[in-house]
């Protein structure tokens, strides 16, 4: 644990210096209460594997893997096993390697991800990625409290669904109390049996008779794909949270591509398997399917109670993306709060009404998070991590905004929505008739995920060779 005169030195030292103090760590350090504390660097390879691996998977990857099956929509022809399971792996590795690349630059500074942005764009203009943020995860921690209670009550209906909403806050509330242990928690129970409860359904699940491999199109491959690597890039603006705390660089981001990787794909893999034999092309219908299973009851509780996980990363990242904005604000309490207001959410909010909405703000940091690996990368070089902390960007308070970078960003935000701007409908026709009036009709081999992080990638290296030149 940091010590009082660790703390004051930390707080002299983020306000002239720019940098944040990191300080190693053990199985007792805990995160500071602000962000004038010093940074514990206590999680190992192992922690972060178990971290991400159990963030690899979710209740909604099982459904959602209809998406990859019929990227075209209810009633489009099916993609080919082949097909399905290549994007499934070509996806995940694609967007799990944008995410561990997203939080190197915290692994290296100690700063959270919201507060990376003051090197990117500058302090006060990060404040608007940093709403987007928050908003975007209070919207998903409501919807995971009520996936949580959701599937406990399948399970177990004998209590009330609102009960199981009040129960999933509270241990969310608790876990975000000391997010560290709760890392090294999960990664010393819950992910193993996470790992036995997912071979145990693939196993069951291969016992069916599967469609031949060949049999289905490829028309829609990268659409397929595009789906698989929204999901994994989703953690991008979260990930710098976590992987500040590692021991090494090396170690997060392996942490975090083996362990991310590994569970979505199963989880993906066992959502196609179910949807081609018992559920038969009807997402609704997979939970019930491995409720049928011999102890499938049980399987699926561990999975219920393993969503945890998710709600907990949405809770203590929204309170750390506070403090990007309230530096001194204690992050114990906005995570009590938050947690109260996303429960209380949960409880009288039909979530389901702005899944549309969420989906849509998530595409917001697809770009972003391109430009600040762009931007970040192109100036960095292997020194020892006491060298290189904020040796490149300024993460101080009254860090210089950098407008020009929202050009990028807004480049590949625009990519995005000609090729894919979702299912709000107001949003997806305005988009539409936009592409139509410049003569732009998306291909289906495009993926908006790729090309939009290429796009902002690229503008972004353009922007930084323009700006030096104007400078001399």
């Amino acid at each position: 644990m940091a010590t009082t005169t660790d703390s004051a030195s930390a707080s002299e030292n983020s306000t002239s210096e720019n940098t944040f103090v990191t300080v190693p760590g053990d199985r007792r350090s805990e995160v500071g209460r602000t962000l004038a504390e010093p940074v514990p660097q206590s999680l190992g390879l192992l922690d972060q594997f178990g971290l991400w691996g159990n963030l690899g998977v979710s209740l909604l990857g099982f459904t959602g893997a209809i998406f990859v099956l019929q990227p075209g929509g209810t009633g489009t022809p099916e993609l080919s096993l082949a097909a399905a399971l290549t994007a499934i792996l070509v996806g995940t590795l694609l967007g799990t390697v944008v995410l561990a690349l997203s939080g190197i630059p915290g692994a290296h500074t100690g700063a959270p991800a919201m507060v990376l942005l003051r090197g990117l764009f500058g302090t006060r203009v990060s404040y608007l990625p940093t709403a987007l943020n928050i908003l975007q995860l209070f919207g998903w921690s409501i919807f995971e409290l009520v996936t949580i209670a959701t599937a406990a009550h399948t399970v177990a209906p004998s209590v009330p669904k609102w009960g199981y909403v009040l129960i999933a806050g509270t241990l969310t509330a608790l876990l975000t109390i000391r997010p560290l242990g709760a890392i090294r928690v999960l990664r010393r129970y819950a992910t193993a049996a996470v790992l036995i409860v997912m071979c145990y359904l693939l196993i069951q699940l291969l016992r069916h008779p599967l469609p031949a491999f060949t049999h289905g199109t490829w028309s829609g491959y990268w659409a397929a794909t595009d789906t698989v690597v929204a999901v994994a890039i989703s953690f991008a603006p979260l990930a710098a949270d976590y992987m500040r705390h590692s021991r090494s660089a090396g170690s997060a981001f392996v942490g975090a591509v083996a362990g991310y990787s590994v569970t979505q794909v199963l989880c993906y893999v066992i959502g196609l398997l179910a949807l081609v034999t018992v559920a038969h092309g009807n997402a609704s219908d997979i939970f019930g399917a491995f409720i049928a299973l011999p102890v499938g009851s049980l399987a699926f509780a561990v999975l219920a109670a393993r969503e945890l996980d998710q709600s907990f990363a949405d809770v203590y990242s929204t309170a750390v993306s506070i403090q990007n904005l309230r530096p001194l604000w204690d992050r114990r309490v906005l995570a009590v709060v938050t947690t109260a207001l996303t429960t209380a959410g949960a409880l009288w909010l039909n979530i389901a009404d702005y899944e549309n909405f969420l989906t849509l703000l998530g595409s917001v940091f697809v770009p972003m998070s391109a430009v600040l690996i762009a931007d970040y990368f192109a100036d960095y070089a292997p020194l020892p991590r006491a060298e290189a902390r904020g040796r490149y960007w300024d993460l101080s308070a009254s860090a210089r905004s950098r407008w020009a970078m929202l050009l990028p960003w807004a480049v590949g935000f625009v990519v995005y929505q000609l090729i894919n701007p979702g299912y709000v409908s107001w949003w997806a026709s305005a988009w539409s008739s936009f592409g139509h009036s410049i003569g732009f009709t998306p291909a289906s081999w495009m993926s908006a995920s790729i090309l939009s992080f290429g796009a902002a990638g690229a503008v972004t290296l353009l922007v930084r060779g323009m700006t030096r030149l104007m400078r001399r």
